[in-house]
């Protein structure tokens, strides 16, 4: 009589964890607890069995982490496919001419790109790129452009 007891707990807790992390599925974007799932209906077929705990157990940590394996490189390639560049990302890249002088110690310093006006911020700290100065947009963080003295051609 005991062990009927434990054997229909276990699949109740194996039930409860498939619909755990289904729920959590549906409700937070992007994939994230699938590959559990797929572990707790392994595990919960297990115990259907009457397989001991420990090879339930087993049966739910490599079910998840083979699905995990095979299946999160192709999930994240097509879920996370979308991310369109900005107008902003079209200065990367770019010459601009310093307007003010750029000093990440003081935390000032502004470029032109193409006619606009960017906050700037060097990619080194010890160095301080002058006003009317050429430089290089490396990359974009937050609202400023980090920047690199343009080196002059010899």
């Amino acid at each position: 009589m005991m062990s009927i007891i434990a054997q229909f707990g276990m699949k109740a807790v194996w039930l409860a964890a498939l619909v755990v992390f289904l729920v959590v599925e549906g409700v937070v974007p992007g994939l994230v607890s699938i590959w559990f799932a797929l572990g707790a209906l392994a595990a919960l077929i297990s115990s259907f069995f009457s397989a001991p705990f420990w090879l339930q157990t087993v049966w739910f940590i490599v079910v998840s982490v083979a699905s995990l394996c095979l299946t999160r490189p192709l999930a994240k390639k097509y879920v996370n496919s979308k991310v369109k560049p900005t107008n902003a990302d079209a200065v990367i890249g770019r010459e601009c001419i310093v307007t003010e002088d750029v000093d990440n110690i003081l935390a000032k310093g502004k470029v032109s790109v193409s006619g606009q006006v960017w906050t700037a911020r060097s990619d080194s700290d010890s160095v301080v790129i002058c006003a009317g100065e050429r430089a290089e947009v490396l990359r974009i963080e937050g609202v400023k452009l980090i920047i690199r003295k343009k080196q002059e051609k010899e």
